[in-house]
C-alpha cells in the first residue's frame, strides 16, 4: 500500500514522526481520513480520537485536543495542544477533570469562559472513552 510521511506534534513532544498508510481523525465535520497523494489542504482537528495505520502495518490510536492539519506533497503534519496514547491516559484525573468541567458549566460564565469549560469537558470525555478501551473487562 502507498504511504505518506505523518508527523503529529503537540505542544510537549513531537508525539509520532513516520510514514503512515491512512489516518482518520476528527474534523469539524465529523471524522475525515487521509490517504498517500491526498490533495493539499489545511484544516481543524476536533478533540476526540485519531487512528492511523503505520507502513509495517500496525494500528495506532490517540486522543488528541484541537488543532490543525496540513496536507502538502504527500507530507501531513498536525499540531494539536496534547495527545496521548490510551495507556498513558490517567482515568481518574480526567474523571477529575470532567467533574470540573461540569461544575463550570453550571456557573455562570462570559462567553470566552463558557466556550472553555465545554473544550475542556469534550477533552476529558474523549480521555476517559480512550481510557475505557485500555481497561480490562470482568
Amino acid at each position: 500500500m502507498n504511504t505518506f510521511s505523518l508527523k503529529i506534534i503537540a505542544c510537549d513532544r513531537v508525539f509520532y514522526d513516520g510514514q503512515c498508510e491512512i489516518l482518520v481523525f476528527p474534523g469539524y465535520d465529523g471524522e475525515m481520513a487521509i490517504l498517500a497523494n491526498h490533495e493539499q489542504m489545511t484544516t481543524v482537528v476536533e478533540v476526540g480520537e485519531i487512528r492511523f495505520r503505520q507502513a509495517d502495518g500496525k494500528e495506532q490510536s490517540a486522543v488528541v485536543s484541537s488543532g490543525l492539519l496540513k496536507v502538502d506533497n504527500n507530507k501531513v503534519e498536525m499540531l494539536v495542544y496534547s495527545a496521548e496514547r490510551p495507556e498513558e491516559v490517567d482515568a481518574f484525573r480526567a474523571e477529575a477533570a470532567l467533574e470540573r468541567a461540569r461544575e463550570q458549566l453550571q456557573q455562570k460564565q462570559s462567553i470566552m469562559e463558557y466556550h472553555i469549560s465545554r473544550a475542556s469537558l469534550a477533552r476529558a470525555m474523549a480521555r476517559l472513552k480512550e481510557a475505557g478501551k485500555q481497561m480490562p473487562k470482568e
